[in-house]
């Protein structure tokens, strides 16, 4: 007697299970709608090999929640002398019990920063980067150049390779994570073509610059469940094999 469809053995099911009782019935990816698809680094080609640095991107994790937990000791993004209400810092400088900022003082700061170098140093190339220490945390905020409304890949990298010197030889600013500067309320990141840059021209970006910390996603890019991704940068050489048209 033949065995009904779905009695029949599934040859790519791997073994094993995730979830106790049948909690693994209830969670079936097409009912969620903000999910990613992650691969192994390896998953089409080359992974990466001993020895070579990476910036490992940080999918499923709340920021927030992690910088509460402590997991880091300095955080990197932006600020502008405007209005940082709406921004990351503000959430940052209000949750951590120990900070003595608020979103209205690290505008302020900025501001006055801005002011000053406006006057003092006005042929420095910006973005500058102002330190807001939160005794548990460190903010490392890229000042947003003045009288713009966003920052450019260009900004960023020489924001970043001013971190990346701030970072050396300094362990107790280590472990440093990141915004990925996307999809962003109060500092907005635009290219060259005037629309937001993928998230692989930021990662470029931040390595390029020296930059080996964690970055996390913005919210947005978790609904792009039909799309792989990965779990650090640079990827797998053979994405680029496949965009050339190699097998």
């Amino acid at each position: 007697m033949s065995k009904a469809p779905s009695d029949q053995p599934q040859p790519n099911r791997p073994k094993g299970r995730l979830y106790d009782d049948e909690a693994e019935l209830l969670m079936g990816v097409e009912t969620f709608p903000d999910r990613v698809s992650l691969l192994p680094s390896g998953a089409i080609g080359a992974g990466i090999g001993p020895g070579l640095e990476r910036i490992r991107i940080l999918w499923g994790q709340d920021m927030l929640r992690d910088m509460l937990d402590e997991r880091y000791r300095a955080v990197i993004c932006g600020v502008n002398d405007a209005d940082n209400s709406h921004g990351i810092v503000a959430q940052l400088v209000d949750l951590i019990p120990a900070s003595q900022w608020t979103a209205k003082g690290v505008t302020s700061f900025a501001k006055m920063f801005q002011d000053s170098v406006s006057i003092h140093a006005a042929r420095d190339r910006e973005p500058y980067v102002l330190k807001y220490d939160l005794d548990s945390l460190l903010i490392l905020g890229l000042l947003r150049p003045h009288g713009r409304d966003h920052f450019t890949l260009d900004d960023l990298s020489r924001g970043f390779a001013t971190v990346v010197k701030m970072l050396r030889g300094r362990k107790e600013r280590l472990p440093v994570a990141s915004v990925s500067f996307l999809n962003a309320r109060a500092n907005r990141l635009i290219g060259p073509d005037g629309k937001e840059p993928s998230f692989e021209a930021v990662l470029r970006t931040m390595y390029q610059a020296g930059f080996r910390g964690d970055v996390y996603p913005a919210p947005a890019h978790w609904r792009f469940g039909n799309v792989g991704v990965f779990p650090s940068y640079p990827f797998p050489e053979g994405l680029d094999r496949m965009r050339r048209g190699s097998s």
